[in-house]
């Protein structure tokens, strides 16, 4: 149980600390003004920690400080690590990016496309293609998510108990029969919409491997990454340590989320890919700098040079961005001049994005506001962790890009 701590001088990695710290200024003010409970940022550059920065409290009602070991919840910065998980069982010839998912998961041999009508008696029609593995990496399967609230499918998923959370007892293999027998909302590879499909992933890990999925990426990833903090589940031993979950409310306030915050701190039956993982910003740094490297950190090959090329390209059809093939969808990443690629964002057109981060960037999001991204044109990396839900709630990561870029000075 370690903290993340400063390694590297930001001057001698060309970066400005005095600049750095309008990081720090700006955040405060969003602690001082009542919007956030706390924060913690992580900078790198080569591979070091040039910059940390904290404010705030990690539970305002026990004022308790951010600390650099405090525990959050990722929520989908899961889905880069599942995907990663996926990609190094790819490396071993379990599947091929173009297998029909339907292979190993039968459920999927009859998927159903929404046509029209109400939540309760939808008109359907088969699926024109089956999805495929990589429809599952990039978001173009054609599923959904029940929270979106912007499509009749997503309250099929709601009634059927998927929204924040998933119907009691119900375990990852009961949960991705039920995705698989609710209607896509379209064809597959011809759309994007942020959904479940790395829940789906989740899911054929655990019958590629023959392992649960809690138990490889703990094999796989996390203990040779030495994220020795990050898990489904925060133990009792280390809660202190874990912050509070806030929601937003009208009048850029918060509240505490009650219930919803208590779901991390038991070890969940329902094993998300997508979704369920807390974590460090010394662990999720791990992770990033990984990336940024090719695949390796202090001597563990997670996966190969290639691997992380392949992740980090663009999948979308016609080489689109995300806004152009999104169907009303929330995202965790910018969508315009943003594209695709296994598990990750990453960005193709600078011009479009409007900011500073340079092509080849690849990034995600969390529902509590966090967000993380590789830059390896810059050999930079950044994580940022809150507790705030929605992430939609501030612009954070465009104003922290923003805050970050401008201090890059070689």
């Amino acid at each position: 149980m370690q903290g993340v701590a400063q390694t590297v001088d930001a001057s001698a990695v060309g970066l400005d600390a005095d600049r750095l710290d309008r990081v720090r200024a700006h955040f405060d003010r969003y602690v001082d003004r009542g919007r956030l409970a706390g924060w913690l940022c992580v900078v790198g550059r080569d591979g070091q920690v040039a910059w940390v920065g904290a404010g705030g409290q990690r539970d305002v009602e026990r004022s308790l400080p951010v600390t650099p070991d405090t525990i959050w919840r990722i929520y989908s910065m899961t889905k880069p690590i599942t995907s990663v998980a996926a990609m190094q069982l790819h490396e071993e010839g379990c599947f091929d990016l173009n297998d029909e998912v339907s292979a190993w998961l039968p459920e999927f041999s009859t998927t159903e496309v929404y046509v029209d009508g109400p939540p309760d008696s939808p008109r359907t029609r088969p699926a024109d293609e089956p999805v495929r593995v990589w429809h599952l990496l990039t978001h173009t399967a054609g599923l959904t998510y029940g929270f979106q609230r912007s499509h009749p499918v997503d309250e099929i998923y709601r009634g059927r108990g998927y929204e924040w959370g998933a119907p009691a007892g119900v375990d990852l293999a009961a949960a991705v029969g039920d995705f698989a027998s609710m209607p896509l909302l379209f064809d597959p590879g011809t759309a994007w919409n942020y959904s479940v499909a790395t829940d789906v992933v989740g899911r054929l890990i655990e019958v590629w491997s023959g392992q649960s999925l809690d138990a490889f990426l703990s094999d796989r990833i996390l203990q040779p990454l030495g994220m020795e903090d990050t898990a489904f589940f925060c133990p009792d031993d280390r809660q202190e340590r874990l912050a509070q979950l806030y929601l937003y409310e009208e009048g850029d306030t918060f509240t505490s989320s009650g219930p919803l915050a208590a779901g991390a701190t038991r070890r969940p039956r329902l094993l998300l890919g997508g979704g369920g993982l807390v974590s460090t910003a010394r662990d999720y740094h791990r992770f990033a700098t990984m990336l940024l490297q090719d695949g390796a950190l202090d001597g563990a090959r997670i996966v190969a040079p290639s691997t992380v090329a392949l992740m980090s390209r663009n999948f979308l059809p016609g080489g689109a961005d995300i806004e152009t093939l999104a169907r009303d969808s929330f995202s965790e990443s910018a969508m315009s001049g943003v594209g695709m690629g296994l598990g990750l964002s990453c960005v193709i057109d600078q011009s479009r994005l409007r900011m500073p981060t340079s092509e080849g960037t690849v990034s995600w999001g969390g529902a509590a506001s966090t967000t993380f991204w590789v830059d390896p044109a810059e050999e930079l990396t950044c994580v940022f962790f809150t507790q705030l839900l929605p992430s939609s709630s501030y612009p954070i990561r465009r104003e922290l890009q923003r805050l970050v870029y401008q201090a890059v000075v070689d």
